[in-house]
């Protein structure tokens, strides 16, 4: 990635911070509503006017966080409310918020606090706990104000079902999936089942098997089961299971079209005052289909946090808040985490990756390919921390470089990648997105020879290509070159230095072209003391830039130095006496062209902040990839 100021050095703002009183879950973490809502007025006419629904929001192994939320399907508003529940021995309720929660032995009781205790007609609230215990059993024999949770009936004598097992899914097409369970039980029989996706009943069925179709290609669903006795009465839900169907085109399960991935760095929020509400204001939340948050860091074999204030702790105000409301000093994640979490709220298709290493924090990868299980390990508990997991749908790694030398030299071998990456895809599962960014070095033994690519792709998603940096004022007194040519041209300084070869390597070596993303810079490297327009000419050193020398963001390079030629697919300026390379909404154009015609996933950039307040560079990257 693009080598801004050293990450280790930065200071920041800002001492007082609240302390944390509970772990906030993710919210797509395992679902398992466990009792469909519960009935609110008395007694009498709550089964009809009211409903409540336990989500497990997530699951740590010692605890879990749960949340219940009733409804009121009433006409008339509901004034309070209490629900009450029975827990299996060993799991209990820790701290809650929102509600009073009190217990006697494994029977525990919620009520309302002053302020949410009415509830509108079609109107929720919901409040959430830190659950105690492995959390893995079910909420049974809830009530509301003494009637079923679910709105159906209580029958004196007539015992109510029991959870059915959980369901197995099979025969996943693109628009369908066959759910099969183990039968519930019941002391006067079993008159139906309730098969519920996402949380909402989609089919009532007799038998034990429900094929679901309609379902949309490349998606993720949940489903859970839950029986009605032959009074009508319902058990308690059963354990969840997680379908994704095929298809959906590209390379990401869930996007249905090109991959479009920029990286936001959380250094970015200092200096250059660039935060995720900017991704909405500019427009290019809504044409994006990924977002890498860089960087995590890599120290002793394991995953860390990069910079905790500015992801987790930073306090936002209304004003650079993603929705416009400014943070508490008490709410249990605040900084770039909780404004992505708003982000996808707004934005429900982006799915985001937490990037480990990049250049400076590389170092790492070494140690961590010594014992590849134990990383895994510590970077699937960081990702999936209850504080955030539902911010984060996947890792991606950015090692430069493996068994080969960037900031630093690595002679883990060739199988390290492979080991690392194989190890990921282990311990996150299917489900999660792992992907890679890669040397573009496509030079006759250069870095791509140097690790198994193709062996370590067979676990990822996609690889980032960085196809950018071939060139730049680390040689001080030139020649001057693009630094992100997309072919070969007549005088490149290096040859293999270029998106075609790096591509036609990575191809050769067997990684699939639906594997391989393109990669933009949305900057340019430049030299100064140049005398000649084209490209080739002598330098005595590097350009002047914003926040280092010899590189600028494209906002600023388009008006202080206007492209004057083009070569090898990308544009060249040459302005008084300094020389900047760097890509146009033009060059990107053609350049996804040329992506999709070599059957790539998509393209992805660094980093968005380069680009202009209306996200232009953004913009020309979606239109050239459909």
């Amino acid at each position: 990635m693009s080598t801004e100021t050293p990450r280790r050095t930065r200071f920041r703002l800002g001492s007082g911070r609240a302390t944390r009183s509970r772990a906030v879950a993710g919210l797509t973490a395992l679902l398992l509503p466990l009792a469909a809502m519960v009935g609110m007025a008395s007694p009498a006419e709550a089964a009809t006017s009211a409903t409540a629904t336990y989500l497990k929001k997530s699951d740590w192994g010692t605890g879990f966080e749960g949340q219940w939320t009733v409804k009121n399907t009433g006409t008339t508003s509901l004034s309070s409310w209490t629900i009450e529940w029975d827990f299996p021995s060993g799991t209990g309720v820790g701290s809650a918020w929102d509600a009073t929660v009190t217990h006697t032995g494994n029977h525990w009781t919620a009520k309302n606090v002053g302020w949410n205790g009415t509830v509108a007609p079609g109107a929720s609230v919901s409040f959430g706990f830190n659950g105690t215990g492995s959390g893995s059993g079910a909420a049974t024999n809830c009530t509301l104000n003494g009637a079923s949770c679910d709105g159906g009936p209580t029958v004196p004598g007539d015992n109510p079902p029991s959870a059915p097992g959980a369901p197995t899914a099979s025969n996943i097409t693109d628009t369908s999936a066959k759910l099969s369970w183990a039968a519930a039980t019941d002391d006067k029989g079993i008159k139906n089942y309730d098969v519920l996706r996402d949380g909402a009943v989609v089919a009532t069925v007799t038998g034990t098997t429900y094929t679901n179709t309609g379902l949309s290609a490349g998606t993720d669903y949940s489903y859970t089961v839950q029986a009605r006795d032959t009074a009508d009465q319902t058990g308690p839900v059963s354990g969840a299971v997680k379908v994704h169907t095929t298809g959906g085109g590209g390379t990401d399960p869930g996007t249905g079209s090109k991959v479009n991935l920029g990286y936001f760095t959380d250094w970015g929020v200092y200096g250059r005052n660039y935060h995720v509400k900017n991704l909405n204001t500019s427009g290019s939340a809504a044409k994006i289909t990924h977002i890498n948050y860089a960087f995590g860091n890599v120290q002793g074999g394991k995953c860390t946090i990069g910079d905790s204030y500015a992801d987790y702790d930073m306090a936002y105000t209304a004003d650079k808040s993603v929705d416009g409301v400014a943070d508490t000093w008490d709410q249990p994640l605040r900084g770039s985490f909780n404004q992505l979490r708003k982000l996808k709220a707004k934005y429900p298709n982006i799915k985001v990756l937490w990037s480990f290493g990049g250049w400076t924090w590389s170092g790492g990868f070494g140690q961590a390919a010594q014992n590849p299980a134990a990383f895994a390990e510590s970077c699937y508990n960081l990702v999936e921390d209850p504080r955030w997991a539902d911010v984060f749908d996947g890792i991606d790694i950015d090692w430069e470089y493996p068994n080969a030398c960037g900031l630093t030299c690595d002679s883990s071998g060739p199988d390290a990648l492979k080991k690392i990456t194989s190890a990921l895809r282990t311990k996150f599962g299917s489900n999660n997105l792992v992907t890679a960014a890669i040397t573009a070095d496509g030079s006759a033994g250069g870095k791509i020879d140097l690790a198994d690519y193709a062996g370590a792709a067979q676990s990822l998603n996609w690889y980032n290509v960085m196809t950018y940096d071939f060139f730049g004022a680390w040689d001080a007194k030139g020649p001057t070159a693009p630094h992100s040519p997309l072919t070969s041209y007549s005088g490149i300084p290096k040859a293999g230095f270029n998106s075609a070869d790096a591509i036609a390597k990575l191809k050769a070596q067997g990684v699939p072209a639906s594997k391989l993303l393109l990669g933009i810079g949305f900057y340019g490297r430049g030299w100064t003391g140049v005398t000649q327009d084209a490209p080739g000419g002598t330098a005595t050193g590097a350009a002047p830039g914003t926040y280092e020398a010899g590189i600028e963001d494209y906002k600023v390079l388009k008006n202080s130095c206007p492209v004057t030629g083009t070569v090898a697919g990308t544009a060249y300026a040459h302005c008084g006496t300094n020389w900047w390379s760097y890509d146009t909404p033009a060059t990107i154009g053609s350049k996804m062209t040329w992506a999709k015609n070599q059957g790539l996933g998509g393209a992805f950039f660094w980093e968005f902040s380069g680009d202009t307040s209306n996200g232009e560079l953004v913009s020309a990257m979606n239109n050239g990839l459909k």
